[in-house]
Parts: C-alpha cells; structure tokens; sequence
C-alpha cells in the first residue's frame, strides 16, 4: 500500500533517523540500510521547476525563483496563496474586495477591473488565469509552487512585466489505489477539510479526486444592525484529473474544476469611526456579501512527433461569476446622495452611501500550443504560439438608499468587455562548453480590447448612449542572458529581459484609454549547492526600468461617480537584491531568505491622488507604491526521535517593511512595517499519521494588512491583518 501526497523520500529518511536513534540507545548497531537512509538525511532534496515546460534543477535555471514544494508548504503552513507571501521575499499577495492582487518586486496590480490586466502572470497546472477573481479558490491538495521574480515571455503562456507564479497539482498514477484525508480545526470558528484520492483505471489511465471545504468565522464583530458577519465565509471546490497514456510517449490530461465561494466580504476599518477605534469592531447597516461560483476546465496533450520533438497543446475554459455587495460608508447610518442631486464624485463623497451591487460574468478560452525538444543534446528549444479570448459582462447598481436591497439605486451601470490577446515565443538554450551556457528568446504580442458602458449614471452626454472605446498595443520583447559554471555546484548567470503588459479601455470609456506598460530588467545572480549538499545558497541583484506604469485612481467625468480608472505614469527605477538560504543537517533543518528593493519614480509626473480625486504633482524619486525596503523569512526547526514517531517543532519569523497603497505617501496610504512570528509542533508516529498543532501571529500583533481607496467615501477604509489565531491538524494518508 502507498502513501498518497506524502515525501516518500524524506518519510524514508525520516524513519532511518528514527531507527539510528534506538539503535543509540540500545547500544546496537543500525543497519546498514538505516544508516545508507540516515546519511542521505544529511542532503538537501533536489528542487525540480517546470516554469520552462520541462522539468530541471532549479540551480540550473538562471532566474531568481523560489518554490515550495509539497513538504514545504506543509511544514510551513502555507494553506493558500495569501501565506506565500510571507516567505517569498519581495513578493506581496493581498486579498479585498473580489480579487487577489499580486506584485512582484514591486511590479503587479493594484486595481480589480474587467478591463485591468495582471502583471504577474498566474497558472494552474500550466493554464493561464485571466483574472485576479479566481485564484484564490484553487489552492488544495498542491504538489508544488514556484515563483518567478522579473519579466517572463519567452517560454509559456501569457507575457508579464512582474513575474509568475506557477501553481502545480499532483498527477495521477497508475502504479496503485492511494489517497489521504486532511483535517485542521482552529478558534474563530475554523474548518477546513481537504481530501484526495488516486485510483488507477487498469492498463494505461488513471483518475485523481480532491476536494476541500473550508469554513471560517470573522475575528470582526460587527456592532451595526446588519446580520452580516464581514471576514467570515465557506468555501467548496473540487477538482478532477484523468490521465491517459495512449503510448510510452504521449499523455493526455483531462481536468475539471468546480469552486463556490460565500463570504459576507471583507471587514473594513472606517478609518474615522465615531464609536470605537478597535481594529476588530466594526459598524455596518447594510447587508455584505461576495459570492463566486464557476468552474474550469482544460485539456493538455504531449505527443512525441520524432526523436528529440515533443507537440504539446493545452486548452482550457473558464465559466465564473462574481456578485458583491458592501456598505460604502462603513457606518450605521446611511447617507445616501439626496434624491434632487446627481450622483457625482463630490456628492457621493458629501454623502457616502451605498457603493451598491456589482454582478460580473467571466468566459475565457486560453490556448497554447508548443513544439519542444526533448533530448538531452547542448541545444535544447522551446517554440510556442498563445490565444486568449473573453468576454466580461458587468452590472453595476450605485447609490442605493435602501440597506436591505437595490429598490431605491439611481444609479446603473451595464457594460461589457472582450478582450482577446495572441503571441508567438521562442527560446533558445545553447551549452557552448563544459563552463558556458547561452540562452536567447523572442516574443511578439498583440492584444486588443473592446469596451461598452450601455447606460451611464447622471445625464449622459449627447451622442454618448451606449459609450464605446477599443485599445490596441503590440510589443516585442525578449530575453538574453549567460551562464558559467565555476565548478559542478556552483553556477553564476547575467540575463537581460523585458516584459510587457498590454494597454486597456478604462471603466468610463470617455476618458482616455490607458497604454501598455514595459519593465527592461538587468538582472545577475549565483546558484550553489555548499556543504556536500547540506547547504544551498542561491542570490540575485536587479535593476529595472519600468515604464508606463498603469496605476489606479479614482476619477469621474462630469456628473458622473467616481470610479477606479487606470492612468499611465512616468518612468521609474527599481533596483535591490535577494538571497535565499536553505540548510538540511541531519534532523537540523532550517532557511532564511531576504530581499532588498528600491522604487522610485525617475521623472516629474502629474497624478490623480485616489483620496482627492485631484491631479497632483508626484516629484521624481518620491517611492513607488507596493516597494517594502526589506523583506525577511526565517524557519527552523528540528525532528526528535520520540516513541515510534518523530516529534518536529518548528518555528518561523517573517518580517515586511513598511509600504505606500498609492503614490502619495500619507498616514492613510501607509501599511507599516510588521514581524510576525508563528510555531508549529508535528508528531508522526507512522509514514500515514501526522498530528500537528500551530499558533500563527504568536505575539498577537495588531497590524495593516491593506490600505483601501475606494470610490464610496473620502476616507477610505483599513483590513488588518489576523489576530492570534491557534488550531489542530490532522492528516491521514492510505
């Protein structure tokens, strides 16, 4: 019988750590089996990536890039995407309203609209996802993650300017019946369930099932008349995976995923409220909610068309919703713009409401096709060409002067966006020699978008019912770089990259729309395995030029509401450092990773300040939103040999430092420095049994999660980060 989702590897060491030390205390030798596994304990496991539709060593990839593996994020507690983040330096994941914002050393998004692109690009088992919306919900019953910093293009997928960020789950196996269970329960009312079960189907296929449920209550209370609960939800997903192998050479997958996604919202601060100032208590008349339900599915297939040459074509489809409502003004009183005033950007902020019910469709075809070598010959290459088609219907109901539900909104917006990006890629990897590698690639991207708002709040201007406005941007870019190997272990590299992230129509298709944004990165770095493998130290140092950035402000036209509008800024500077150390000594295992970054803007430039709505002058060197100077993580811990199984504690410290939400630096922009701390302590008294208790946030520390700009009030609003929080796990695998 097989263990399922479990390090066979290190569960082997691990049980030859376990029978050294009886042996110890028994005065008698360890066999010579448990002492080939004890030695092979002192190692560090080799780290596979696939970001380049190949699996390699990460020490051979010249790239800075983390991944977690399926041990790693299980060790670390990382049990969704959002935990990233706090052990990928210079990485910053955050979670409001509908979506999941990700930056990159500072490079991303900061603005959820079905016009706003991402500027690192995220993937699911090698498919793109278009939007920010639905990311979050697919993160259970992973294999791996990795992480890659800078502008990717040339290898797969959709081109980014910030990075990417590849999301594996495991493959089904015909090899025997398998499977586990996964059980965590925590204080503020949490549940999370996750499942899986392998089964082989006889002769070449074989069936993979997993599902989660997850359940949290809110560490918010909320003082007001409404029955919502903001910061509390359920969660349900389940995911398919069939596998067929119709030769020794070829692999069809077939996957199918289905998500649904209640919460009553985020729980936002008012940052002026009049009752209490405690950052757990809120007061809300209306009733909040967000609910998002869909599914998506793909098929790959790998064929061997000659000797050396692999055709692989992935296609996958998205069908999702999204309806979120929330009280504006954050307080028990509504005060809606009075009836004989139109609903514009000033009176909606003299008499913040409702920002009202937002209901959004997504369909999306993503497309990618790839010719690759296979052979294990100095020229290894990559060709590729990508197709993404969608449409985003959106309706929006504003100013509502009814709590309970939309009979009293003057103000309707319907509107819809297609979008439809291609590209051709290509990339080159040459071994001149034993000590020199080369690698060269080339991208050519066109997208084109086209917007329509079918009713517009306030009088609409003449001639502008229904309003329309198309962008289209085209870019080539590219990557060149060199590696040299000083010794078997130790490789050093200089790459030169590009990226680029395509132009849009923005929400109020009467302004101008918004051009494409491109980030030139000079980028070298070390990779080396120290110690007889007991150490691994990786580095990088950057510098980037990052032009035409796509920020997010608040701006209305005439008569109309303010609305999150994407502008393009002046060109900026960002340029730092990162290292990530990882050490592996017997039962002793720990890490320690950093990062350094600098942003600034690297000219005048005239901006729309989101808490204003006013065009202000932004000087040159004034700090880019989303730069933490530092970033740190930290883990140690360490496996005792107790009864029949292996005690683990383990503790972890992460530390970010502080951070604008805009470019214009105020107290109500800033997200202050924070270190969090939290300990762990695993018990595994057998291969298939693990027993674990955690504390997160074990000093309890109060801090800023987010910075929220929004259009329904001058002041905003604030999302702390969780509280203490502590629990129990426990998994099972047959």
């Amino acid at each position: 019988m097989t263990t399922d989702h479990w390090n066979h590897r290190a569960a082997t060491r691990n049980s030859a750590v376990l029978a050294a030390a009886v042996a110890a205390v028994l005065g008698q030798p360890a066999g010579a089996q448990a002492t080939e596994e004890g030695a092979a304990r002192e190692i560090l496991e080799e780290v596979i990536i696939t970001a380049e539709r190949r699996e390699q060593s990460l020490q051979e990839v010249p790239s800075s890039a983390l991944v977690f593996s399926a041990k790693s994020l299980e060790e670390q507690g990382i049990s969704n995407v959002i935990d990233v983040q706090r052990f990928a330096p210079n990485v910053a994941i955050n979670t409001y309203n509908r979506s999941t914002f990700i930056n990159i050393r500072g490079v991303g998004i900061a603005q959820s609209a079905p016009t706003s692109s991402p500027g690192v690009a995220y993937y699911i088992d090698g498919a793109f996802i278009a939007h920010e919306q639905f990311i979050a919900q697919s993160f259970f019953d992973i294999e791996s993650v990795e992480v890659l910093r800078g502008p990717q293009g040339t290898l797969t997928g959709q081109t980014s300017t910030g990075g990417a960020i590849y999301v594996r789950t495991p493959v089904p196996s015909s090899e025997g019946f398998s499977g586990y269970f996964d059980q965590t329960v925590g204080d503020y009312d949490w549940y999370r369930s996750v499942g899986a079960v392998n089964v082989p189907l006889g002769g070449r296929a074989a069936l993979r099932l997993a599902a989660t449920w997850d359940s949290r209550g809110s560490y918010t209370k909320n003082i007001g008349p409404s029955p919502s609960s903001p910061g509390s939800g359920d969660q349900f997903a389940a995911r398919a995976h069939l596998r067929f192998e119709p030769t020794d050479s070829s692999t069809v997958d077939l996957r199918f995923e289905y998500f649904d996604r209640q919460t009553d919202y985020n729980a936002i601060k008012n940052r002026n409220d009049a009752v209490t100032s405690a950052p757990f208590i809120i007061e809300e008349d209306a009733i909040s909610y967000l609910n998002q339900d869909g599914y998506r599915a793909s098929i790959e297939g790998r064929f061997a068309i000659s000797d050396g040459v692999q055709f692989r074509i992935l296609s996958s489809y998205l069908d999702a919703d999204n309806e979120d409502q929330a009280d504006g003004d954050r307080t028990a009183t509504a005060l809606p713009v009075p009836l004989p005033l139109p609903t514009s950007g000033t009176n909606t902020r003299l008499y913040p409401g409702r920002v009202g019910l937002t209901t959004q469709s997504f369909e999306t075809w993503v497309t990618e096709v790839n010719l690759l070598s296979t052979h294990g010959g100095d020229l290894q290459w990559v060709v590729g060409a990508f197709y993404m088609d969608e449409t985003t219907p959106v309706q929006v109901l504003r100013d509502n002067r009814n709590t309970v539900d939309f009979v009293a909104s003057t103000s309707t917006i319907e509107a819809e966006a297609k979008n439809e990006s291609k590209s051709l890629f290509g990339k080159l990897d040459w071994r001149l020699s034993e000590a020199i590698a080369l690698e060269a690639g080339l991208r050519y991207s066109e997208d084109q978008q086209d917007y329509t708002r079918f009713m517009l709040p306030g009088p609409p201007p003449p001639g502008c019912f229904p309003c329309s406005n198309t962008a289209s941007s085209s870019e080539t870019t590219g990557r060149v770089g060199v590696k040299y190997y000083a010794t078997d272990n130790s490789m050093y590299y200089a790459t030169l990259s590009k990226g680029y992230k395509a132009g849009g129509v923005n929400l109020d298709p009467r302004l101008e729309v918004f051009g494409p944004e491109t980030n030139e990165v000079v980028e070298v770095g070390v990779k080396s395995t120290l110690a007889d493998g007991r150490l691994r130290l990786n580095g990088a140092a950057f510098y980037s030029n990052y032009d035409g950035i796509q920020l997010s402000a608040l701006r209305s036209v005439g008569a109309g509401p303010l609305l999150p509008n994407t502008l393009n800024a002046a060109k900026s500077v960002l340029y730092g450092a990162e290292f990530d150390l990882t050490g592996q000594f017997g039962a002793l295992g720990w890490n320690l990773s950093g990062a350094w970054l600098h942003g600034a803007f690297d000219e005048d430039v005239a901006l729309t300040n989101p808490l204003t709505s006013a065009d202000e002058l932004v000087p040159r060197g004034r700090t880019l939103p989303f730069t933490p100077a530092a970033t740190l993580a930290a883990g140690v811990q360490y496996d005792y040999a107790v009864g029949q199984g292996l005690l683990t504690p383990r503790v972890q410290v992460s530390y970010m430092d502080k951070q604008y939400s805009t470019a214009f630096p105020a107290a109500t922009t800033t997200v202050p420095a924070r270190t969090l701390m939290d300990a762990r302590l695993s018990w595994r008294p057998s291969d298939q049994l693990l027993i674990e208790g955690f504390v997160n946030n074990v000093f309890d520390k109060t801090y800023i999660a987010v910075q929220l700009q929004d259009a329904s009030s001058a002041q905003g609003g604030i999302i702390y980060g969780a509280p203490r929080h502590y629990g129990v796990r426990l998994k099972y695998g047959f």
